[in-house]
């Protein structure tokens, strides 16, 4: 878990300020922002968190055109200690390009984050860089905006480049806001009578391709979603909602959901399968808290163990005492690997610096070891549904045209979508459509 800046004690901090230590520490410190936006901040008030969000996610989307921005305004590189004040520039340019603050409002609210920030001999410089952006921007955003911005790091760029002849299309749709997508709890309900449901509510939505799937036009609360408290849906995105379904969980079925947090995919798993013994599996004690929660709100139980995947001899103990010792050869395992996570950068745009070209290898080596240790322990003529949320072959269809040459028990079977030549099917992100996944659907044969 990452530390908390003893800065954020401080009652007086704006969200401004506080966007921009959170930022310090996604680009300085490498930790994730998803992980910092979920604490409780004892600064702000709930009412704050939508802007805060906007703020940070829009700087990581937009980072490297407004880093050049600064270049262009700054004479000196803001290092060390001065990072702070080069991260309120970085949130005072970002509300001054793409939110509706008025232009002197931003200028102000970013000098008084300065001031609470104990920046004080800084207050000029900011207030300076922003007034003339203001003043000088139609020539600084031509010099800026000259050439196509991938705002990708240029090592993922020349993979892609690589991997994919639409490459363009896949760093643009990368480049976008995400769309919200439901899952509708067939157990409840369906598209068609929930769309309804949203309509009386003057909620705008449209059904997706998926059979349980639900668009909204505008992103949403939960809390104005009807019946979401009582596990009417699930907030998931399109393309992660077909695991549950290539999986093709059955009733009274043991079922292992590896890497399972937060528990979407186990909560689908129960809808289309109630009499199931389902087993929760995660290395991360605390994001199983969030497992149990989805469990509970859905009214479904499952065995939730925290343990690593890669060493099942661990934690099988667990899974005999509950299900009896037949249990630990599993019918069905669905295996979302822990992956470089580049297929959801539009929903996580910090990715993009906080992951590096040296992790991909570790976590190809990673993935094969859980793939290869949980294959053991499928039964005969069981399935093994491997996922990721990546976009890189090395992951993806590489990973498992390695492992079907070293498993000639193991059978690749066909999937519900258009023909590809790789091994599996690779969603892309797309504009209105689902985010960047991978699936192969693997049969382990009985002779």
């Amino acid at each position: 878990m990452p530390k908390k800046s003893t800065a954020l004690a401080a009652k007086s901090l704006s969200v401004r300020a506080v966007s921009a230590q959170y930022l310090l520490q996604v680009l300085d410190k490498g930790q994730s922002l998803s992980t910092l936006l979920a604490e409780k901040n004892p600064v702000l008030k709930e009412q704050d968190l939508p802007l805060l969000q906007e703020i940070c996610f829009g700087v990581c989307r937009v980072l490297p055109r407004l880093t050049q921005i600064i270049q262009q305004l700054v004479d000196k590189p803001l290092k060390g200690k001065t990072r702070l004040v080069h991260c309120l520039l970085l949130v005072g340019l970002y509300q001054l390009l793409y939110l509706r603050t008025p232009d002197h409002a931003v200028v102000d609210e970013m000098v008084k984050a300065t001031q609470s920030l104990k920046l004080d001999s800084f207050k000029g410089l900011v207030n300076g860089v922003l007034r003339r952006f203001l003043r000088e921007q139609a020539n600084i955003l031509e010099k800026v905006d000259k050439h196509w911005q991938t705002l990708h790091p240029e090592w993922l760029v020349n993979k892609l480049k690589e991997a994919y002849p639409n490459w363009r299309e896949i760093i643009e749709a990368n480049n976008q806001k995400p769309p919200m997508w439901l899952r509708v709890n067939v157990q409840h309900s369906n598209v068609d009578d929930y769309l309804a449901l949203l309509q009386k509510a003057d909620i705008d939505a449209v059904a997706g391709e998926h059979p349980q799937s639900i668009r909204l036009i505008q992103a949403k609360n939960v809390a104005q979603l009807p019946h979401f408290m009582e596990g009417w849906l699930t907030v998931q995105d399109l393309h992660a909602q077909w695991s549950a379904r290539l999986l093709a969980p059955q009733n009274e079925e043991v079922i292992l959901d590896a890497c399972a947090a937060p528990g979407g995919k186990t909560t689908h798993i129960l809808e289309l399968a109630p009499q199931a013994n389902v087993i929760a599996l995660d290395v991360e004690r605390h994001r199983l808290q969030r497992v149990e929660e989805n469990l509970a709100r859905m009214g479904q139980k499952a065995l939730v163990i925290c343990g690593d995947a890669s060493q099942p001899e661990q934690w099988l103990s667990q899974i005999q005492q509950q299900f009896g010792e037949s249990a630990v050869q599993f019918d069905r395992i669905l295996l979302d690997a822990p992956c470089s996570a580049t297929g959801v950068i539009r929903r996580h745009p910090d990715i993009k610096w906080l992951r590096k070209e040296s992790d991909i290898a570790p976590l190809v080596a990673l993935q094969k070891a859980i793939l290869t240790a949980l294959w053991q322990r499928l039964k005969p003529n069981g399935v093994l549904l491997y996922a990721t949320c990546s976009l890189l072959p090395e992951e993806n269809s590489a990973q498992i045209t390695d492992f079907l040459q070293h498993h000639p028990e193991a059978e690749l079977m066909p999937l519900p979508f258009p023909e590809q030549t790789q091994a599996g099917h690779q969603f892309f992100p797309q504009e209105n459509g689902g985010d960047g996944f991978y699936y192969a659907k693997l049969v382990k044969k009985a002779d």
